[in-house]
């Protein structure tokens, strides 16, 4: 591009359109049971992406024409370089080629020039010392590896090396170049540093802070060179070709006290946002809570019509409606979302022919002999329930419970119908099964039909991650050949009174749920299991026939409004997303 800007006003971009920098926000990956995802402040990253873009296109400051330009300092910084290599402090730069007119993205003010990164700093690629040479004792030198040992504004060290190969001194930008490319920190002291970094070295009194801001602002541009299938990296010759801007070094200096406080307004916007974040979902956890602890339907629904005048103020994050949807499940299980009916059949008959119906099969649940390690519970440390429900053990529900079988199957899933597969863990969601989520069975071995899945299938996870043990469903429909593995346990209830779809819901809200995460074991957190047996003694709140399709059916209703209303705040969240890039756009091409 030819021509510049010379007269291009300057802007200040963080007093224009707060409310859209404020209001955009993106979602982080969510854990595990009851975990959400947290919020990152898109809008607010956004905006100093913008200040950086700016600042770099010489539109953040007024340009003053008594600036010495660019192109002396350039000249001072060869110099500098070229005294250097004499006295044998670097060594001999190799000449690199101008930047051509198609590199250059955008036009520059008056006294600006493009050129290499090689030619406006000195570059030192890391190189890692032997192990036998690094410690954690903090003998010898600082040793920084990579990105991993960058803090907020300078890095933190963790290892120290007593012979060190490449150095970084005090004022040098430390450059991310492996996994991941471009992240950027200054260095505030003496260091030797590893394969993953490199070393911008200013001259002639550029600032460590104007490169720091330039290398992120060019950040993407770096990425977009990186090679590697394992892990992205650049090489030397990839870092000294990128073509970055260099103001006159008043300017520069002009640049750097602007974006400090331009990025200081952004600190406390973002502080602000999160604190006003963070209020609003004590507000919402506060108020849901007043529904779980009332005492009994009548004034759980009173809370709730307080609770209801608000409605549009309070549901406007994606968390805060997953928690309305946990209140909802847990108000189920509590006898708090529908009223008991008096007409309803007692509970007692419904377990008198429970009783009898296993008894007459012979329960065919697969019985330890061996002494059960599970947890005891005793209904008086139970959350109180109608007098209508009892409490009864699963076990006493179930009339067959087993497990899989887990062959070695490649990492691809069955391809149709035709071909057996075997589920993976992740098939089991919470009250939500996924079919395609399965390995192939190799031709080479035979399927045991005894272990396919099948509609009425309730399922639970066994072994794994502690917050993928214990999750459940129930298979409402599935395609054909597909087999549980054995990391899941399946099981089938008595057919006279028992609603599936209720028990499910049990499995995976209020006291049942929180029993089963206490019955989790394992020697880490990483690998854990629950048993059969303490499976089979998870309290189940029990209540009439009836009212267990009554409360199905209403859950089934207030959770199609929750994801409908999910879904509007996630699309309000992807429009107010867009429009901060459209802004960021703008302000950038104006």
């Amino acid at each position: 591009m030819n021509g510049s800007i010379q007269n291009r006003p300057f802007c200040l971009p963080a007093i224009d359109h707060l409310d859209i920098w404020t209001s955009a926000w993106e979602k982080k990956a969510s854990g595990g049971r009851g975990r959400n995802g947290k919020l990152s402040p898109y809008g607010i990253q956004k905006l100093r992406e913008l200040i950086l873009e700016l600042a770099v296109r010489g539109r953040l400051v007024p340009q003053d024409p008594n600036d010495e330009p660019a192109s002396v300092l350039l000249e001072k910084i060869a110099e500098e370089k070229a005294r250097l290599v004499k006295e044998g402090e670097i060594r001999k730069p190799k000449k690199l080629p101008e930047v051509t007119e198609k590199e250059k993205p955008f036009d520059l003010p008056e006294g600006w020039d493009w050129v290499r990164l090689g030619d406006f700093v000195y570059i030192e690629m890391g190189q890692s010392p032997s192990s036998k040479y690094y410690n954690q004792e903090q003998k010898g030198m600082p040793f920084f590896q990579g990105k991993a040992d960058f803090g907020d504004i300078y890095p933190t060290p963790r290892y120290w090396c007593t012979q060190p190969s490449k150095l970084a001194y005090n004022g040098d930008v430390l450059l991310s170049v492996r996994a991941p490319v471009g992240p950027t920190n200054i260095c505030n002291i003496d260091c030797t540093i590893g394969r993953g970094l490199a070393a911008l070295r200013p001259m002639a009194r550029v600032g460590s802070k104007f490169v720091l801001f330039e290398m992120r602002a060019f950040q993407n541009k770096l990425q977009e060179s990186a090679t590697g299938t394992t892990f992205s990296a650049v090489s030397k010759g990839v870092v000294e070709l990128l073509p970055v801007v260099v103001p006159p070094l008043a300017e520069q200096h002009r640049i750097v006290t602007k974006v400090d406080e331009l990025m200081a307004l952004c600190d406390r916007l973002e502080q602000e946002q999160t604190d006003s974040l963070e209020a609003h979902q004590t507000l919402v956890e506060t108020l849901l809570r007043t529904l779980t602890e009332a005492p009994d339907a009548e004034t759980a629904q009173q809370a709730w019509q307080r609770i209801a005048q608000h409605f549009d103020l309070l549901f406007t994050t994606e968390t805060a409606i997953d928690q309305l949807k946990q209140t909802i499940l847990q108000l189920a299980v509590m006898g708090k979302l529908v009223p008991q009916n008096p007409n309803d059949e007692p509970v007692s008959e419904l377990l008198n022919r429970v009783e009898e119906q296993t008894n007459s099969s012979g329960n065919k649940a697969k019985r330890s002999t061996k002494k059960t390690t599970a947890i005891p519970w005793i209904e008086k440390d139970l959350p109180a329930i109608p007098k209508e429900w009892s409490w009864i053990q699963l076990g006493k529900l179930v009339t067959m419970m087993d497990a899989g079988w887990s062959p070695a199957c490649p990492a691809v899933p069955s391809p149709n119908e035709e071909v057996w597969g075997v589920l993976k863990t992740t098939a089991v969601q919470v009250m939500k099964y996924v079919q395609q989520e399965n390995k192939r069975l190799p031709d080479t071995k035979q399927p045991k039909p005894q272990y396919e899945v099948r509609a009425g299938d309730i399922l639970i996870t066994r072994a794994g991650p502690k917050n993928r043990v214990a999750i459940s469903c129930l298979v409402e429909e599935t395609r054909p050949k597909l087999m549980i593995s054995d990391k899941i346990i399946r099981f089938h209830l008595v057919e006279i009174g028992v609603y599936e779809r209720y028990i499910s819901l049990c499995l995976n809200a209020g006291a049942t749920a929180d029993y089963l995460e206490t019955a989790k074991s394992g020697m880490a957190e990483s690998q854990m299991n629950i048993s059969q047996d303490k499976l089979k003694m998870a309290p189940i709140p029990l209540c009439p026939t009836a009212e267990q399709h009554r409360i199905v059916a209403k859950v089934d209703e207030l959770m199609a409004l929750c994801d409908a209303l999910k879904a509007r705040v996630q699309q309000a969240e992807t429009t107010q997303r867009h429009i901060a890039d459209a802004v960021v756009a703008q302000a950038a091409s104006n």
